[in-house]
């Protein structure tokens, strides 16, 4: 009983680091008002990412071979979400660094926090750079993020046939590596930024954590050169860069390619 209990708090803990607070308040309620023999049909179209769908189809599972009640698995799923809540909304800060290292500072690289962030996101991801080329395992990561359901944008320099600055085509090489990511360039500028570049190097999952670093999406900034940044967990930054982001595209200062 004690091993079925744990296995069921892992699948519970799961499904809430996928949902939002509210969404799990939703299927509280519905768990409440159902019964064991009907659970399944209350829950019908409870969620909508292919990812939130089989972990609560994990919960289901897991949950039928215990003797709790709806309303006992509801108050677990709330009590979850209200603990995962809280710990998330502390902001963490961590220091990232490429590049020769000494004894007074311990530090992660660049490419690991980025997979980081990259491989936590479960709803969302944008991320921003000047450039990017050679970088097998980024790439990797970002499809992998897509096939599980995650909405990725993409923010880079234009080339110079497009109204850019650089002089290879980085958004047309990213296009055919990740072709179901979203892509925009910041081609409308207004007169106080003309000749402008994107030189913001950031990567947001979820408004929840958020890498702020000197690298760009290269194979010699993950590796070789003299990088630093940090990773921001929890707290108003992730949301707030991510809002900003997104605000970028309501109001066009970025466009579509």
């Amino acid at each position: 009983m004690v091993s079925e209990m744990k296995v069921l708090f892992d699948a519970i803990s799961d499904l809430v680091f996928l949902l939002s607070e509210e969404t799990i308040q939703a299927i509280a309620s519905r768990l409440k008002e159902a019964e064991k023999s009907n659970v399944q049909s209350a829950l019908v179209g409870a969620v909508s990412s292919p990812a939130a769908r089989r972990a609560l189809t994990d919960v289901l599972q897991t949950w039928v071979a215990t003797d709790v009640s709806p309303h006992e698995l509801a108050l677990m799923l709330l009590a979850t979400a209200h603990a995962h809540h809280k710990i998330s909304g502390k902001e963490q800060i961590e220091l990232v660094w490429t590049g020769p290292t000494t004894s007074f500072v311990s530090a992660r690289r660049t490419e690991q926090v980025l997979l980081q962030v990259i491989n936590s996101a479960r709803e969302t991801l944008f991320i921003t750079s000047f450039v990017a080329y050679d970088i097998s395992n980024v790439v990797t990561s970002i499809n992998a993020a897509i096939e599980r359901g995650v909405a990725v944008n993409m923010l880079l320099e234009s080339s110079q046939s497009h109204g850019g600055s650089i002089e290879i085509d980085v958004i047309g090489k990213m296009q055919s590596l990740i072709p179901k990511a979203c892509f925009y360039a910041w081609r409308n500028k207004d007169v106080e930024f003309s000749g402008g570049r994107v030189h913001a190097k950031v990567a947001v999952a979820d408004k929840t954590s958020c890498f702020i670093t000197s690298a760009n999406l290269t194979g010699y900034a993950m590796e070789r050169n003299m990088e630093a940044g940090v990773l921001i967990s929890g707290g108003q930054i992730p949301r707030l860069l991510d809002d900003h982001l997104r605000s970028l595209i309501d109001t066009k200062t970025v466009s579509a390619t």
